[in-house]
């Protein structure tokens, strides 16, 4: 497919005139998606998608359009309808194409992030992974009371980008994952818990420990109750640690950054988290769910360290932002799919893991409060201010083990503030599916609010 989705966007950029640039991507994706209840498949697909964007730049005008289609004679319309979508767009300087010497200004990774397996794995699999997970995530323990979801969902997924200035490259990856949400009681309690594995094929993934992860989330959080407001160290689990990972992407976001919306502004070369902390964003890295040898624009991807030892080193960049910032690209294009044309996001943020294990970090913190689970996370954060508010559910901790469940509690701060806060981060660096890795994080001091 990657041959044919080459060979479809060639085919459009070589109709480009001599005074335009143009841009094709097509991409092509199989997907199935299952869940299940009660021993009973309740929702399943098997779908399979493909489309073609095409961009188009005219004195510094840009025109964009899509088809929702691989066939040729869909495809054959949307050159011009670009084309004409450029006339009516206000011009803009900084609206060029990368180049070729863009494309050879870094080598490519040479990455295998596709699976021949996961094609060849029949559909009754992937069914009977599911019903699998969930009956042994009801039998783990007897205050189970049910399994609210348990599913199962892969993609296998290709495309492909030319340009008429030179620019082509395609990709390919797969990847699956399974996860259970389990119900547990006591009494007239309740609590959820979450667990999940992902790997690239079907054989990567580990049910059991899914399983087992949802039963003791759920169950370690019985009895839970509110406790009085106070300030106190922070534990993040690995996948906390992944949303507040998610915040600093978009602060650090070269597009926002050229608009004066980011709590970073200004900031390069300055200190703005503690010394142990370094953030990078390394698409190149195999284990990483978001890895891809090349950008949403054809560029190869990149290794991009945006805080060293607390220093500040940069935003990340797609052609555009790069040019207008002068600074140029960090092959950090990124595409919601062939829909829209390239934004700017990170693809595999991590922090750098540190030598202390969860269990370790738990000990060294001596009395803290390990947060499980936050809501609020999009109201309650502010990439631009750095405000930082959110519900939260876990556990106290106690002469470094774990004491009494949490809930109904508001933890807070401010995102630059608990950078310079960060007391410990973890060796236990967790591969999850998106833009970001997890992994347990110490912060000194926060507001905790109760009862």
């Amino acid at each position: 497919m990657n041959t044919e989705l080459l060979t479809l966007v060639r085919g459009i950029v070589g109709k480009a005139t001599a005074d335009e640039q143009v841009e094709a991507y097509a991409a092509h994706s199989l997907d199935t998606d299952v869940k299940v209840f009660e021993g009973a498949v309740e929702e399943m697909a098997v779908a399979e998608s493909g489309g073609v964007g095409v961009r188009v730049v005219v004195d510094g005008r840009m025109g964009y359009a899509w088809v929702g289609s691989l066939a040729p004679d869909l495809v054959a319309g949307v050159l011009d309808e670009a084309r004409d979508n450029a006339r009516f767009a206000a011009p803009d300087e900084w609206n060029d194409l990368p180049t070729v010497a863009d494309a050879r200004a870094v080598p490519v990774a040479d990455l295998h992030l596709w699976s021949e397996d996961l094609a060849s794995v029949p559909t009754v699999d992937k069914v009977a992974l599911a019903l699998a997970l969930e009956r042994t995530a009801a039998g783990l323990d007897p205050r189970v009371r049910g399994v609210e979801s348990a599913s199962y969902g892969d993609a296998a997924m290709e495309s492909a980008v030319a340009s008429s200035l030179g620019v082509e490259a395609t990709s390919r990856r797969t990847v699956c994952s399974c996860s259970v949400s389990a119900l547990a009681g006591e009494g007239d309690g309740t609590r959820t818990g979450y667990g999940f594995s992902v790997g690239r094929t079907l054989a990567d993934l580990d049910p059991d420990t899914a399983a087992r992860d949802a039963i003791e989330r759920s169950t370690r959080l019985l009895g839970a109750a509110p406790v009085s407001s106070r300030r106190v160290p922070v534990i993040f689990d690995p996948l906390v640690t992944r949303s507040l990972l998610g915040i600093l992407g978009a602060a650090l976001n070269g597009e926002a950054a050229n608009k004066g919306r980011t709590m970073f502004l200004g900031r390069e070369g300055e200190d703005v988290a503690a010394a142990s902390v370094t953030l990078v964003d390394d698409p190149t890295d195999p284990r990483a769910y978001g890895a891809a040898p090349y950008d949403a624009e054809g560029l190869p991807t990149r290794r991009n360290a945006l805080i060293v030892d607390g220093v500040l080193r940069g935003f990340l960049h797609n052609t555009s932002t790069g040019r207008r910032a002068g600074v140029g690209t960090t092959g950090s294009a990124v595409r919601g799919g062939y829909a829209s044309p390239p934004g700017v996001g990170a693809r595999a943020l991590a922090l750098a893991p540190g030598p202390r294990s969860p269990e370790e970090i738990l000990a060294l913190a001596g009395n803290a409060f390990y947060v499980q689970s936050v809501s609020g996370l999009h109201s309650g954060t502010n990439p631009v201010s750095g405000d930082f508010s959110l519900g939260a559910e876990g556990l106290l901790v106690r002469d470094g083990a774990f004491a009494e469940p949490v809930r109904e509690v508001t933890i807070a701060s401010t995102v630059p503030r608990m950078l310079l806060d960060v007391v410990e981060v973890g060796s236990d660096l967790t591969w999850l599916p998106g833009a970001a890795v997890g992994l347990t994080l110490l912060v000194g001091e926060m507001a905790l609010s109760g009862a």
